[in-house]
């Protein structure tokens, strides 16, 4: 069956059942918790911390992030994103997931610090208490699914060490 006739025939069918049925570009913010319709990966029971359902793609297509965390002159910290198959959104964006696309959260230890739409941040020394912390960088497409390959959110973490006296930033995983 050609297109066409099979949107006909959706549009027909929602027209005998009373109307839309919920695939509005706003339905993801009418609707609450639940996340757009999208013909972009699958979406998983698998939620994030927060809740958030992960989107699984194919590894081949998958966005890709890396961070990088260095200290600055003043005890504070500058963390740099780098991204593949990636672009970030910008403010205002429709709630839908569209492939490659969303925002970078980042998390210090497990918990969040931010939602970007940058590639730097800089992270104020007054947030990072003495000794080694984790700062991860993971994806989120633009209905605050949470890009997933193999089950796995894409993501990126960097240790780092504050000593009050100087810092040093440790290494970084994928």
């Amino acid at each position: 069956m050609s297109w066409t006739r099979g949107l006909l025939a959706e549009l027909a069918v929602g027209a005998l059942f009373g109307g839309s049925a919920g695939c509005g570009p706003g339905d993801a913010r009418e609707r609450g918790s639940e996340v757009s319709v999208s013909p972009v990966g699958k979406v998983l029971d698998d939620t994030d911390e927060e809740g958030r359902h992960y989107r699984e793609v194919d590894e081949k297509s998958a966005p890709q992030v890396a961070i990088q965390v260095q200290p600055d002159p003043g005890d504070d910290w500058d963390a740099r994103l780098t991204v593949h198959n990636f672009r970030l959104s910008p403010d205002g964006t429709r709630p839908v997931a569209e492939a490659g696309r969303g925002v970078v959260r980042l998390y210090l230890d497990g918990r969040a610090l931010t939602r970007l739409r940058v590639v730097d941040y800089h992270l104020p020394a007054r947030l990072v208490p003495r000794g080694t912390h984790h700062v991860t960088s993971r994806l989120y497409a633009d209905d605050r699914t949470v890009w997933a390959v193999h089950g796995k959110p894409v993501e990126s973490t960097a240790d780092i060490t504050a000593s009050g006296a100087g810092t040093t930033a440790n290494r970084e995983e994928e």
